[in-house]
């Protein structure tokens, strides 16, 4: 079949070209959909797609699913309050939101709808919370409630505000068991997946995508100066560029397209931290999520609960200049906590939701 002969294109031991030559002299392959990106987004693609009867590629660079952005986040289901109305970002959420609380529940992913509050910590912030309700109402979120000081504080003793917004239908779930049930569904619905597989590029041949395909090693072992040597040209009738923090590099990789509609990457990096208590996890001091008023680049420092009850703090921002593109491809960004934090753990009276 087809899908066999393009993995096992991929996947051998390829002869590199001489330096002189170009791309053109790179094997080609055709597919009907490859996927760019293993992540939970190119997972969730990947699964609908063979769903519908596809033949499916899934191509990422890292050994296995989800090791970037997929495996780094707080977990956390949200209900659909921060964009702006009638935005696709905010019907998405909300639809999204209540879609993936069915999944989870049919197939027995670990999930709670714990809830959130999103508080003010002073009178000037009280606008801009009551902005977020509306705009919660306005996409359709249901059982929102502003509460008083009094009443967020019965809720949850340690918390000091002077309102807050309720939204019994945010929650958490297991990440990578989510990942674990889509890339099983794909897989048994026919999608192959090939890891180590790196897509750097493109290019248009008429109404035909070509895809620039390297192994991971390749790239890995590219000294950036010599002409970069092309392992594979894969030509697919549909493409799906889900490649989480290097999607916006990639697609103005591929030549021929109107790189004027690819919006500007911003990258920042964020820190979660820890609260170490042993007690932490047995009675821990929050129940629900809680969250600050969205701040500039984030939406705040808010605090967040695992299935096991381990209490997490972050993340901070901290912008990040320039990001070469072999970063990018390679999720070779610096994850290390910065300079002067703790990273076990976190006083409560150092958190800008506790007054």
């Amino acid at each position: 079949m087809l899908k066999r002969d393009v993995v096992r294109v991929i996947k051998r031991r390829f002869h590199l070209p001489k330096p002189s030559e170009t791309w053109r002299n790179a094997p080609k392959e055709k597919a009907e959909c490859v996927v760019i990106g293993a992540g939970i987004v190119g997972l969730a693609v990947a699964r609908e797609l063979s769903l519908k009867g596809k033949e499916v590629l899934v191509l990422d660079s890292a050994p296995t699913f989800g090791t970037a952005t997929s495996s780094r986040n707080s977990e956390v289901i949200h209900a659909g309050i921060y964009y702006p109305s009638n935005s696709l970002k905010a019907r998405f959420c909300v639809r999204g939101r209540k879609l993936l609380y069915h999944y989870c529940s049919q197939r027995g992913i670990p999930h709670n709808q714990i809830g959130k509050l999103i508080v003010a910590t002073g009178t000037s912030e009280i606008p801009k919370l009551n902005q977020l309700f509306n705009r919660g109402i306005q996409n359709g979120v249901e059982n929102l409630r502003m509460l008083d000081a009094s009443e967020a504080i019965k809720m949850e003793p340690e918390l000091h505000c002077v309102k807050a917004l309720l939204s019994p239908a945010s929650g958490i779930l297991d990440s990578h068991s989510l990942m674990l049930s889509l890339v099983g569904e794909a897989e048994t619905n026919g999608a192959t997946f090939s890891y180590n597989t790196a897509v750097i590029g493109g290019h248009l041949e008429g109404n035909q995508m070509v895809l620039h395909v390297c192994e991971t090693k390749t790239l890995t072992n590219w000294d950036g100066n010599t002409p970069l040597q092309l392992d594979l040209l894969l030509m697919p009738k549909i493409v799906v560029n889900s490649s989480g923090l290097s999607a916006p590099t990639l697609a103005k990789r591929f030549h021929g397209l109107n790189t004027a509609i690819i919006p500007p990457a911003y990258y920042a990096r964020g820190s979660y931290f820890i609260l170490s208590n042993a007690n932490s996890t047995r009675h821990p001091p929050f129940k629900h999520l809680i969250y600050p008023v969205p701040e500039e680049g984030g939406l705040g420092v808010h605090v967040t609960l695992d299935l096991d009850g381990q209490l997490k703090f972050g993340p901070d921002v901290e912008w990040i200049p320039h990001v070469p593109d072999t970063t990018n491809f390679l999720n070779k960004f610096d994850y290390s906590v910065m300079q002067g934090f703790d990273q076990n753990f976190m006083d409560l009276d150092s958190l800008p939701v506790i007054l």
